[in-house]
């Protein structure tokens, strides 16, 4: 299985009002929205069981996944949409601002509190 996928929308529409896109229309159960400055750089982390999905909606990220030897890198833009695989360590430059719509398939924080995220 690849660490990383770029994925398609479910539904796009786009007319003179502006844009539509429907991402997913079931199977996750945390969605957050996240704002970037350039220079920033996050994750260095891993999840062992939920799944992300990222929408870009403006500027760029350039994303690394590792798992033992295997190392992908790719840079994703305006309209993009990609999912992280678990185990996957990930790292994400930004060297623009940018906006993200971020989407896990099992909550991050479990009900005891603690947090599906590990040290990369």
């Amino acid at each position: 299985m690849a660490l990383l996928e770029r994925k398609n929308v479910d539904f796009s529409h786009v007319d003179s009002r502006g844009e539509l896109h429907q991402l997913v229309h079931e199977g996750y159960e945390q969605v957050n929205v996240l704002f970037t400055r350039a220079g920033v750089e996050r994750g260095g982390h891993y999840h062992k069981r939920a799944v992300e999905c990222f929408f870009v909606i403006s500027g760029a990220v350039e994303v690394t996944a590792w798992l033992g030897d295997e190392r992908e890198c790719e840079r994703y833009g305006k309209g993009d949409f990609f999912r992280i695989n678990p185990p996957a360590v990930h790292s994400m430059s930004f060297t623009e601002d940018c906006t993200m719509v971020a989407m896990y398939d099992k909550a991050v924080e479990n009900p005891d509190g603690t947090k599906d995220i590990y040290p990369g």
